[in-house]
């Protein structure tokens, strides 16, 4: 069985690479969706990752955000799902808020998660049952309620169909809030949530490598993780994602408006 210590050290060499990057190697390419790009570290983190992961755990199956075709969740046994460099767009503007993500799914759920902000040294871990964690010190969110929250979203900005959307709920959870962020790496924002910097993060269409990894660490901190509609997040395709301190009923301020893809 895996040891989530070397899952770390796998990923703060990534975390290197990372933090090393020669800007005249960056050859930045555009994905489908506005905004969407990858780089060429992008794709070096993430074949990384893969050789270095299925050395500790061979069995499992691997799941990377810059593939062609992806692999299937296994719905008995292992599968890592891996986002190299979450929050490109930061990376290429050298804007330091990007994370390398790890989730180790076990029969298809969540078991482990971990993200690393190479830019600041933070380093999430959790793995299911056992809390989560901030550099080794154990983390939990937050007991503000929402006239009080920090309330951090994305914008689903690859996908213009769901801007309208999009501003419907930022309308809605903005003007009930104390004041609100966006960062544009969604891991990180979720982490926020888990260590009671933030209260409440949430976009209306997100990939499961965004939100794999993130989605344990708040789970474990003791909040709250859904859909807009309060169900239950998928990894076989993207959803919504609504991740709380699970101190009072967000959902009730999107009442009647999400609809989901």
């Amino acid at each position: 069985m895996i040891n989530i210590k070397d899952i770390e050290k796998i990923i703060k060499a990534a975390g290197d690479i990372v933090l090393n990057a020669d800007e005249s190697k960056m050859e930045i390419d555009s994905k489908q969706g506005i905004g969407n790009f990858v780089t060429y570290y992008d794709k070096k983190v993430q074949s990384f990752l893969r050789e270095e992961l299925l050395k500790v755990l061979p069995e499992a199956n691997f799941v990377g955000e810059e593939e062609e075709l992806h692999s299937e969740i296994k719905e008995k046994g292992y599968t890592f799902i891996v986002d190299p460099i979450d929050g490109t767009a930061n990376f290429t503007k050298r804007f330091s808020v990007s994370a390398v993500s790890i989730a180790l799914l076990k029969d298809g759920e969540p078991y482990i998660g971990v993200c690393l902000n190479p830019y600041t040294n933070e380093l999430y871990t959790a793995k299911r049952g056992e809390g989560a964690y901030l550099n080794g010190e154990k983390i939990k969110v937050s007991e503000k309620k929402m006239s009080e929250a920090l309330i951090m979203s994305g914008s689903a900005p690859y996908y213009p169909e769901m801007r309208e959307l999009s501003l419907k709920a930022f309308s809605a959870f903005f003007a009930n809030c104390a004041d609100y962020r966006r960062f544009g790496a969604a891991v990180l924002d979720l982490c926020l949530v888990a260590c009671g910097k933030a209260e409440l993060f949430y976009e209306v269409i997100l990939q499961p490598w965004d939100y794999a990894a993130g989605m344990l660490i708040v789970e474990e901190a003791g909040g709250k993780v859904s859909t807009m509609k309060g169900e239950k997040l998928r990894f076989d395709r993207p959803c919504s994602i609504l991740a709380s301190n699970n101190q009072e009923d967000y959902l009730k301020y999107i009442n009647n408006l999400f609809i989901e893809v």
